[in-house]
Order: structure tokens, then C-alpha cells, then sequence
């Protein structure tokens, strides 16, 4: 586990944007029940959250559709959370960071962490823009 004060900041990152951290199971459970599109990021510490998932995905909400929620989990933090998230991605491997979309409930759409380590923001904020323009 990470400290609280270390984390904030990365947290801070999603949710200043709108997205809802989920810290239990029964949250992630209730967020993917929800009709319509569900964007899920599984925060890290890494450097590759930072430099690239986080500023993409933040990138990606410029675009004209839009998931209709948006959620978060935080690896190494909010384990029980992450792990039912992660139980709703397979058949991907764990990995984080990782952004996952679902519509109505379904996974429709993956980025793994080999998608985004050593990407640039822009790239990934364009891959979800196409996955949004597909599924929102």
C-alpha cells in the first residue's frame, strides 16, 4: 500500500476531471451494472500513468461522444476494488495502468499497459476518441 498523501495527487489527476474513484467491490459491481458506457481506469504510480494514461485519458474527454461515466480504481491502493474490476476485464492479464470500456455492462474495448507504456497522451486519448465514436 501506498501512502494516502503520495496518491492523492494521481487521484486528483482523474477525479478533477469527473471520474469517480471506486474503493470496494460493491462499487465497481454497482458502476458496471449501469446502462450505456462506462470508462474504467486503473491508476498507478508508475510513470507511465503519469506521463502517458492519465493525460490521455484526460485528452480523450475533448471528444464530441463521450462515455456516460467515468470511473476509477487505484492499483496497489484500493486492491478489493481492483481486483473485481479486473475480474470484469478478462480474459486481459492484469496490468496497470489500464483502461477498460464497457457498454452496458459488457467489455467493448481494452487498452493494457503495453498499449500505453512508451505512447504518447495523444495516442491514447485518440485510440479512446475512436473506441468512444464506436461505442458511445
Amino acid at each position: 500500500m501506498y501512502p494516502p498523501e503520495l496518491v492523492k495527487p494521481m487521484r486528483e489527476d482523474l477525479t478533477s476531471v469527473g471520474f469517480e474513484e471506486l474503493h470496494s467491490a460493491e462499487a465497481v459491481e454497482t458502476a458496471l451494472a449501469k446502462e450505456g458506457t462506462t470508462l474504467v481506469v486503473v491508476n498507478s504510480v508508475c510513470g507511465c500513468a503519469a506521463a502517458n494514461a492519465r493525460p490521455g485519458a484526460r485528452q480523450s474527454l475533448q471528444n464530441a461522444k463521450r462515455p456516460d461515466h467515468l470511473v476509477t480504481v487505484f492499483a496497489g491502493v484500493d486492491k478489493e476494488a481492483t481486483d473485481k474490476a479486473r475480474e470484469h476485464m478478462v480474459p486481459f492479464p492484469p496490468s496497470s495502468p489500464s483502461m477498460a470500456l464497457f457498454k452496458n455492462g459488457e467489455l467493448v474495448h481494452m487498452l493494457e499497459r503495453h498499449h500505453i507504456e512508451g505512447r504518447p497522451a495523444e495516442l491514447i486519448a485518440e485510440n479512446l476518441m475512436d473506441a468512444y465514436n464506436e461505442h458511445c
